[in-house]
């Protein structure tokens, strides 16, 4: 039987959750996910488990935060005076907005802080500092 390697791309059903049991992520209801094993296409720790699964192959995977989307970064955090922020935008912690770096990169953020003069925005992925794990299933392997 065929068994993943580096190089293959590969179809797998997942469903990503949290050590709390909370779900973040699934292909439930949409077609597996398609990734070249080896290529970075998807979070290092993920793709460590690849290699050696055969079609039809389940297995359970914990990714440790260092593998998946990295440690939460304070210097990921921006202190921006409040008066720099429109009024028509809703500043309610937890809220996701876009910035926009001076070479016109967009990166999304989350309303971290709101103080009278001073809005904390956070541009750490949501996953960041959180260990994930994953039910994976092998559905199909194309050879390298």
């Amino acid at each position: 039987m065929t068994q993943a390697k580096a190089g293959d791309t590969v179809r797998i059903h997942y469903t990503g959750t949290l050590d709390n049991g909370d779900q973040f992520d699934s292909s439930a209801g949409r077609d597996p996910l398609e990734f070249v094993v080896g290529s970075g296409q998807i979070i290092p720790g993920l793709d460590a488990a690849i290699p050696g699964m055969a079609v039809g192959d389940k297995k359970d995977v914990n990714v440790p935060a260092a593998q998946a989307y990295g440690e939460h970064n304070p210097d990921n955090q921006q202190a921006v005076p409040r008066e720099q922020i429109p009024a028509e935008i809703p500043l309610e912690v937890g809220t996701q907005l876009q910035m926009q770096t001076p070479q016109g990169q967009v990166i999304p953020v989350v309303v971290a802080d709101v103080t009278e003069s001073e809005v904390t925005l956070d541009a750490n992925h949501p996953l960041a500092g959180k260990d994930l794990n994953f039910a994976i299933e092998m559905m199909e392997i194309k050879a390298a």
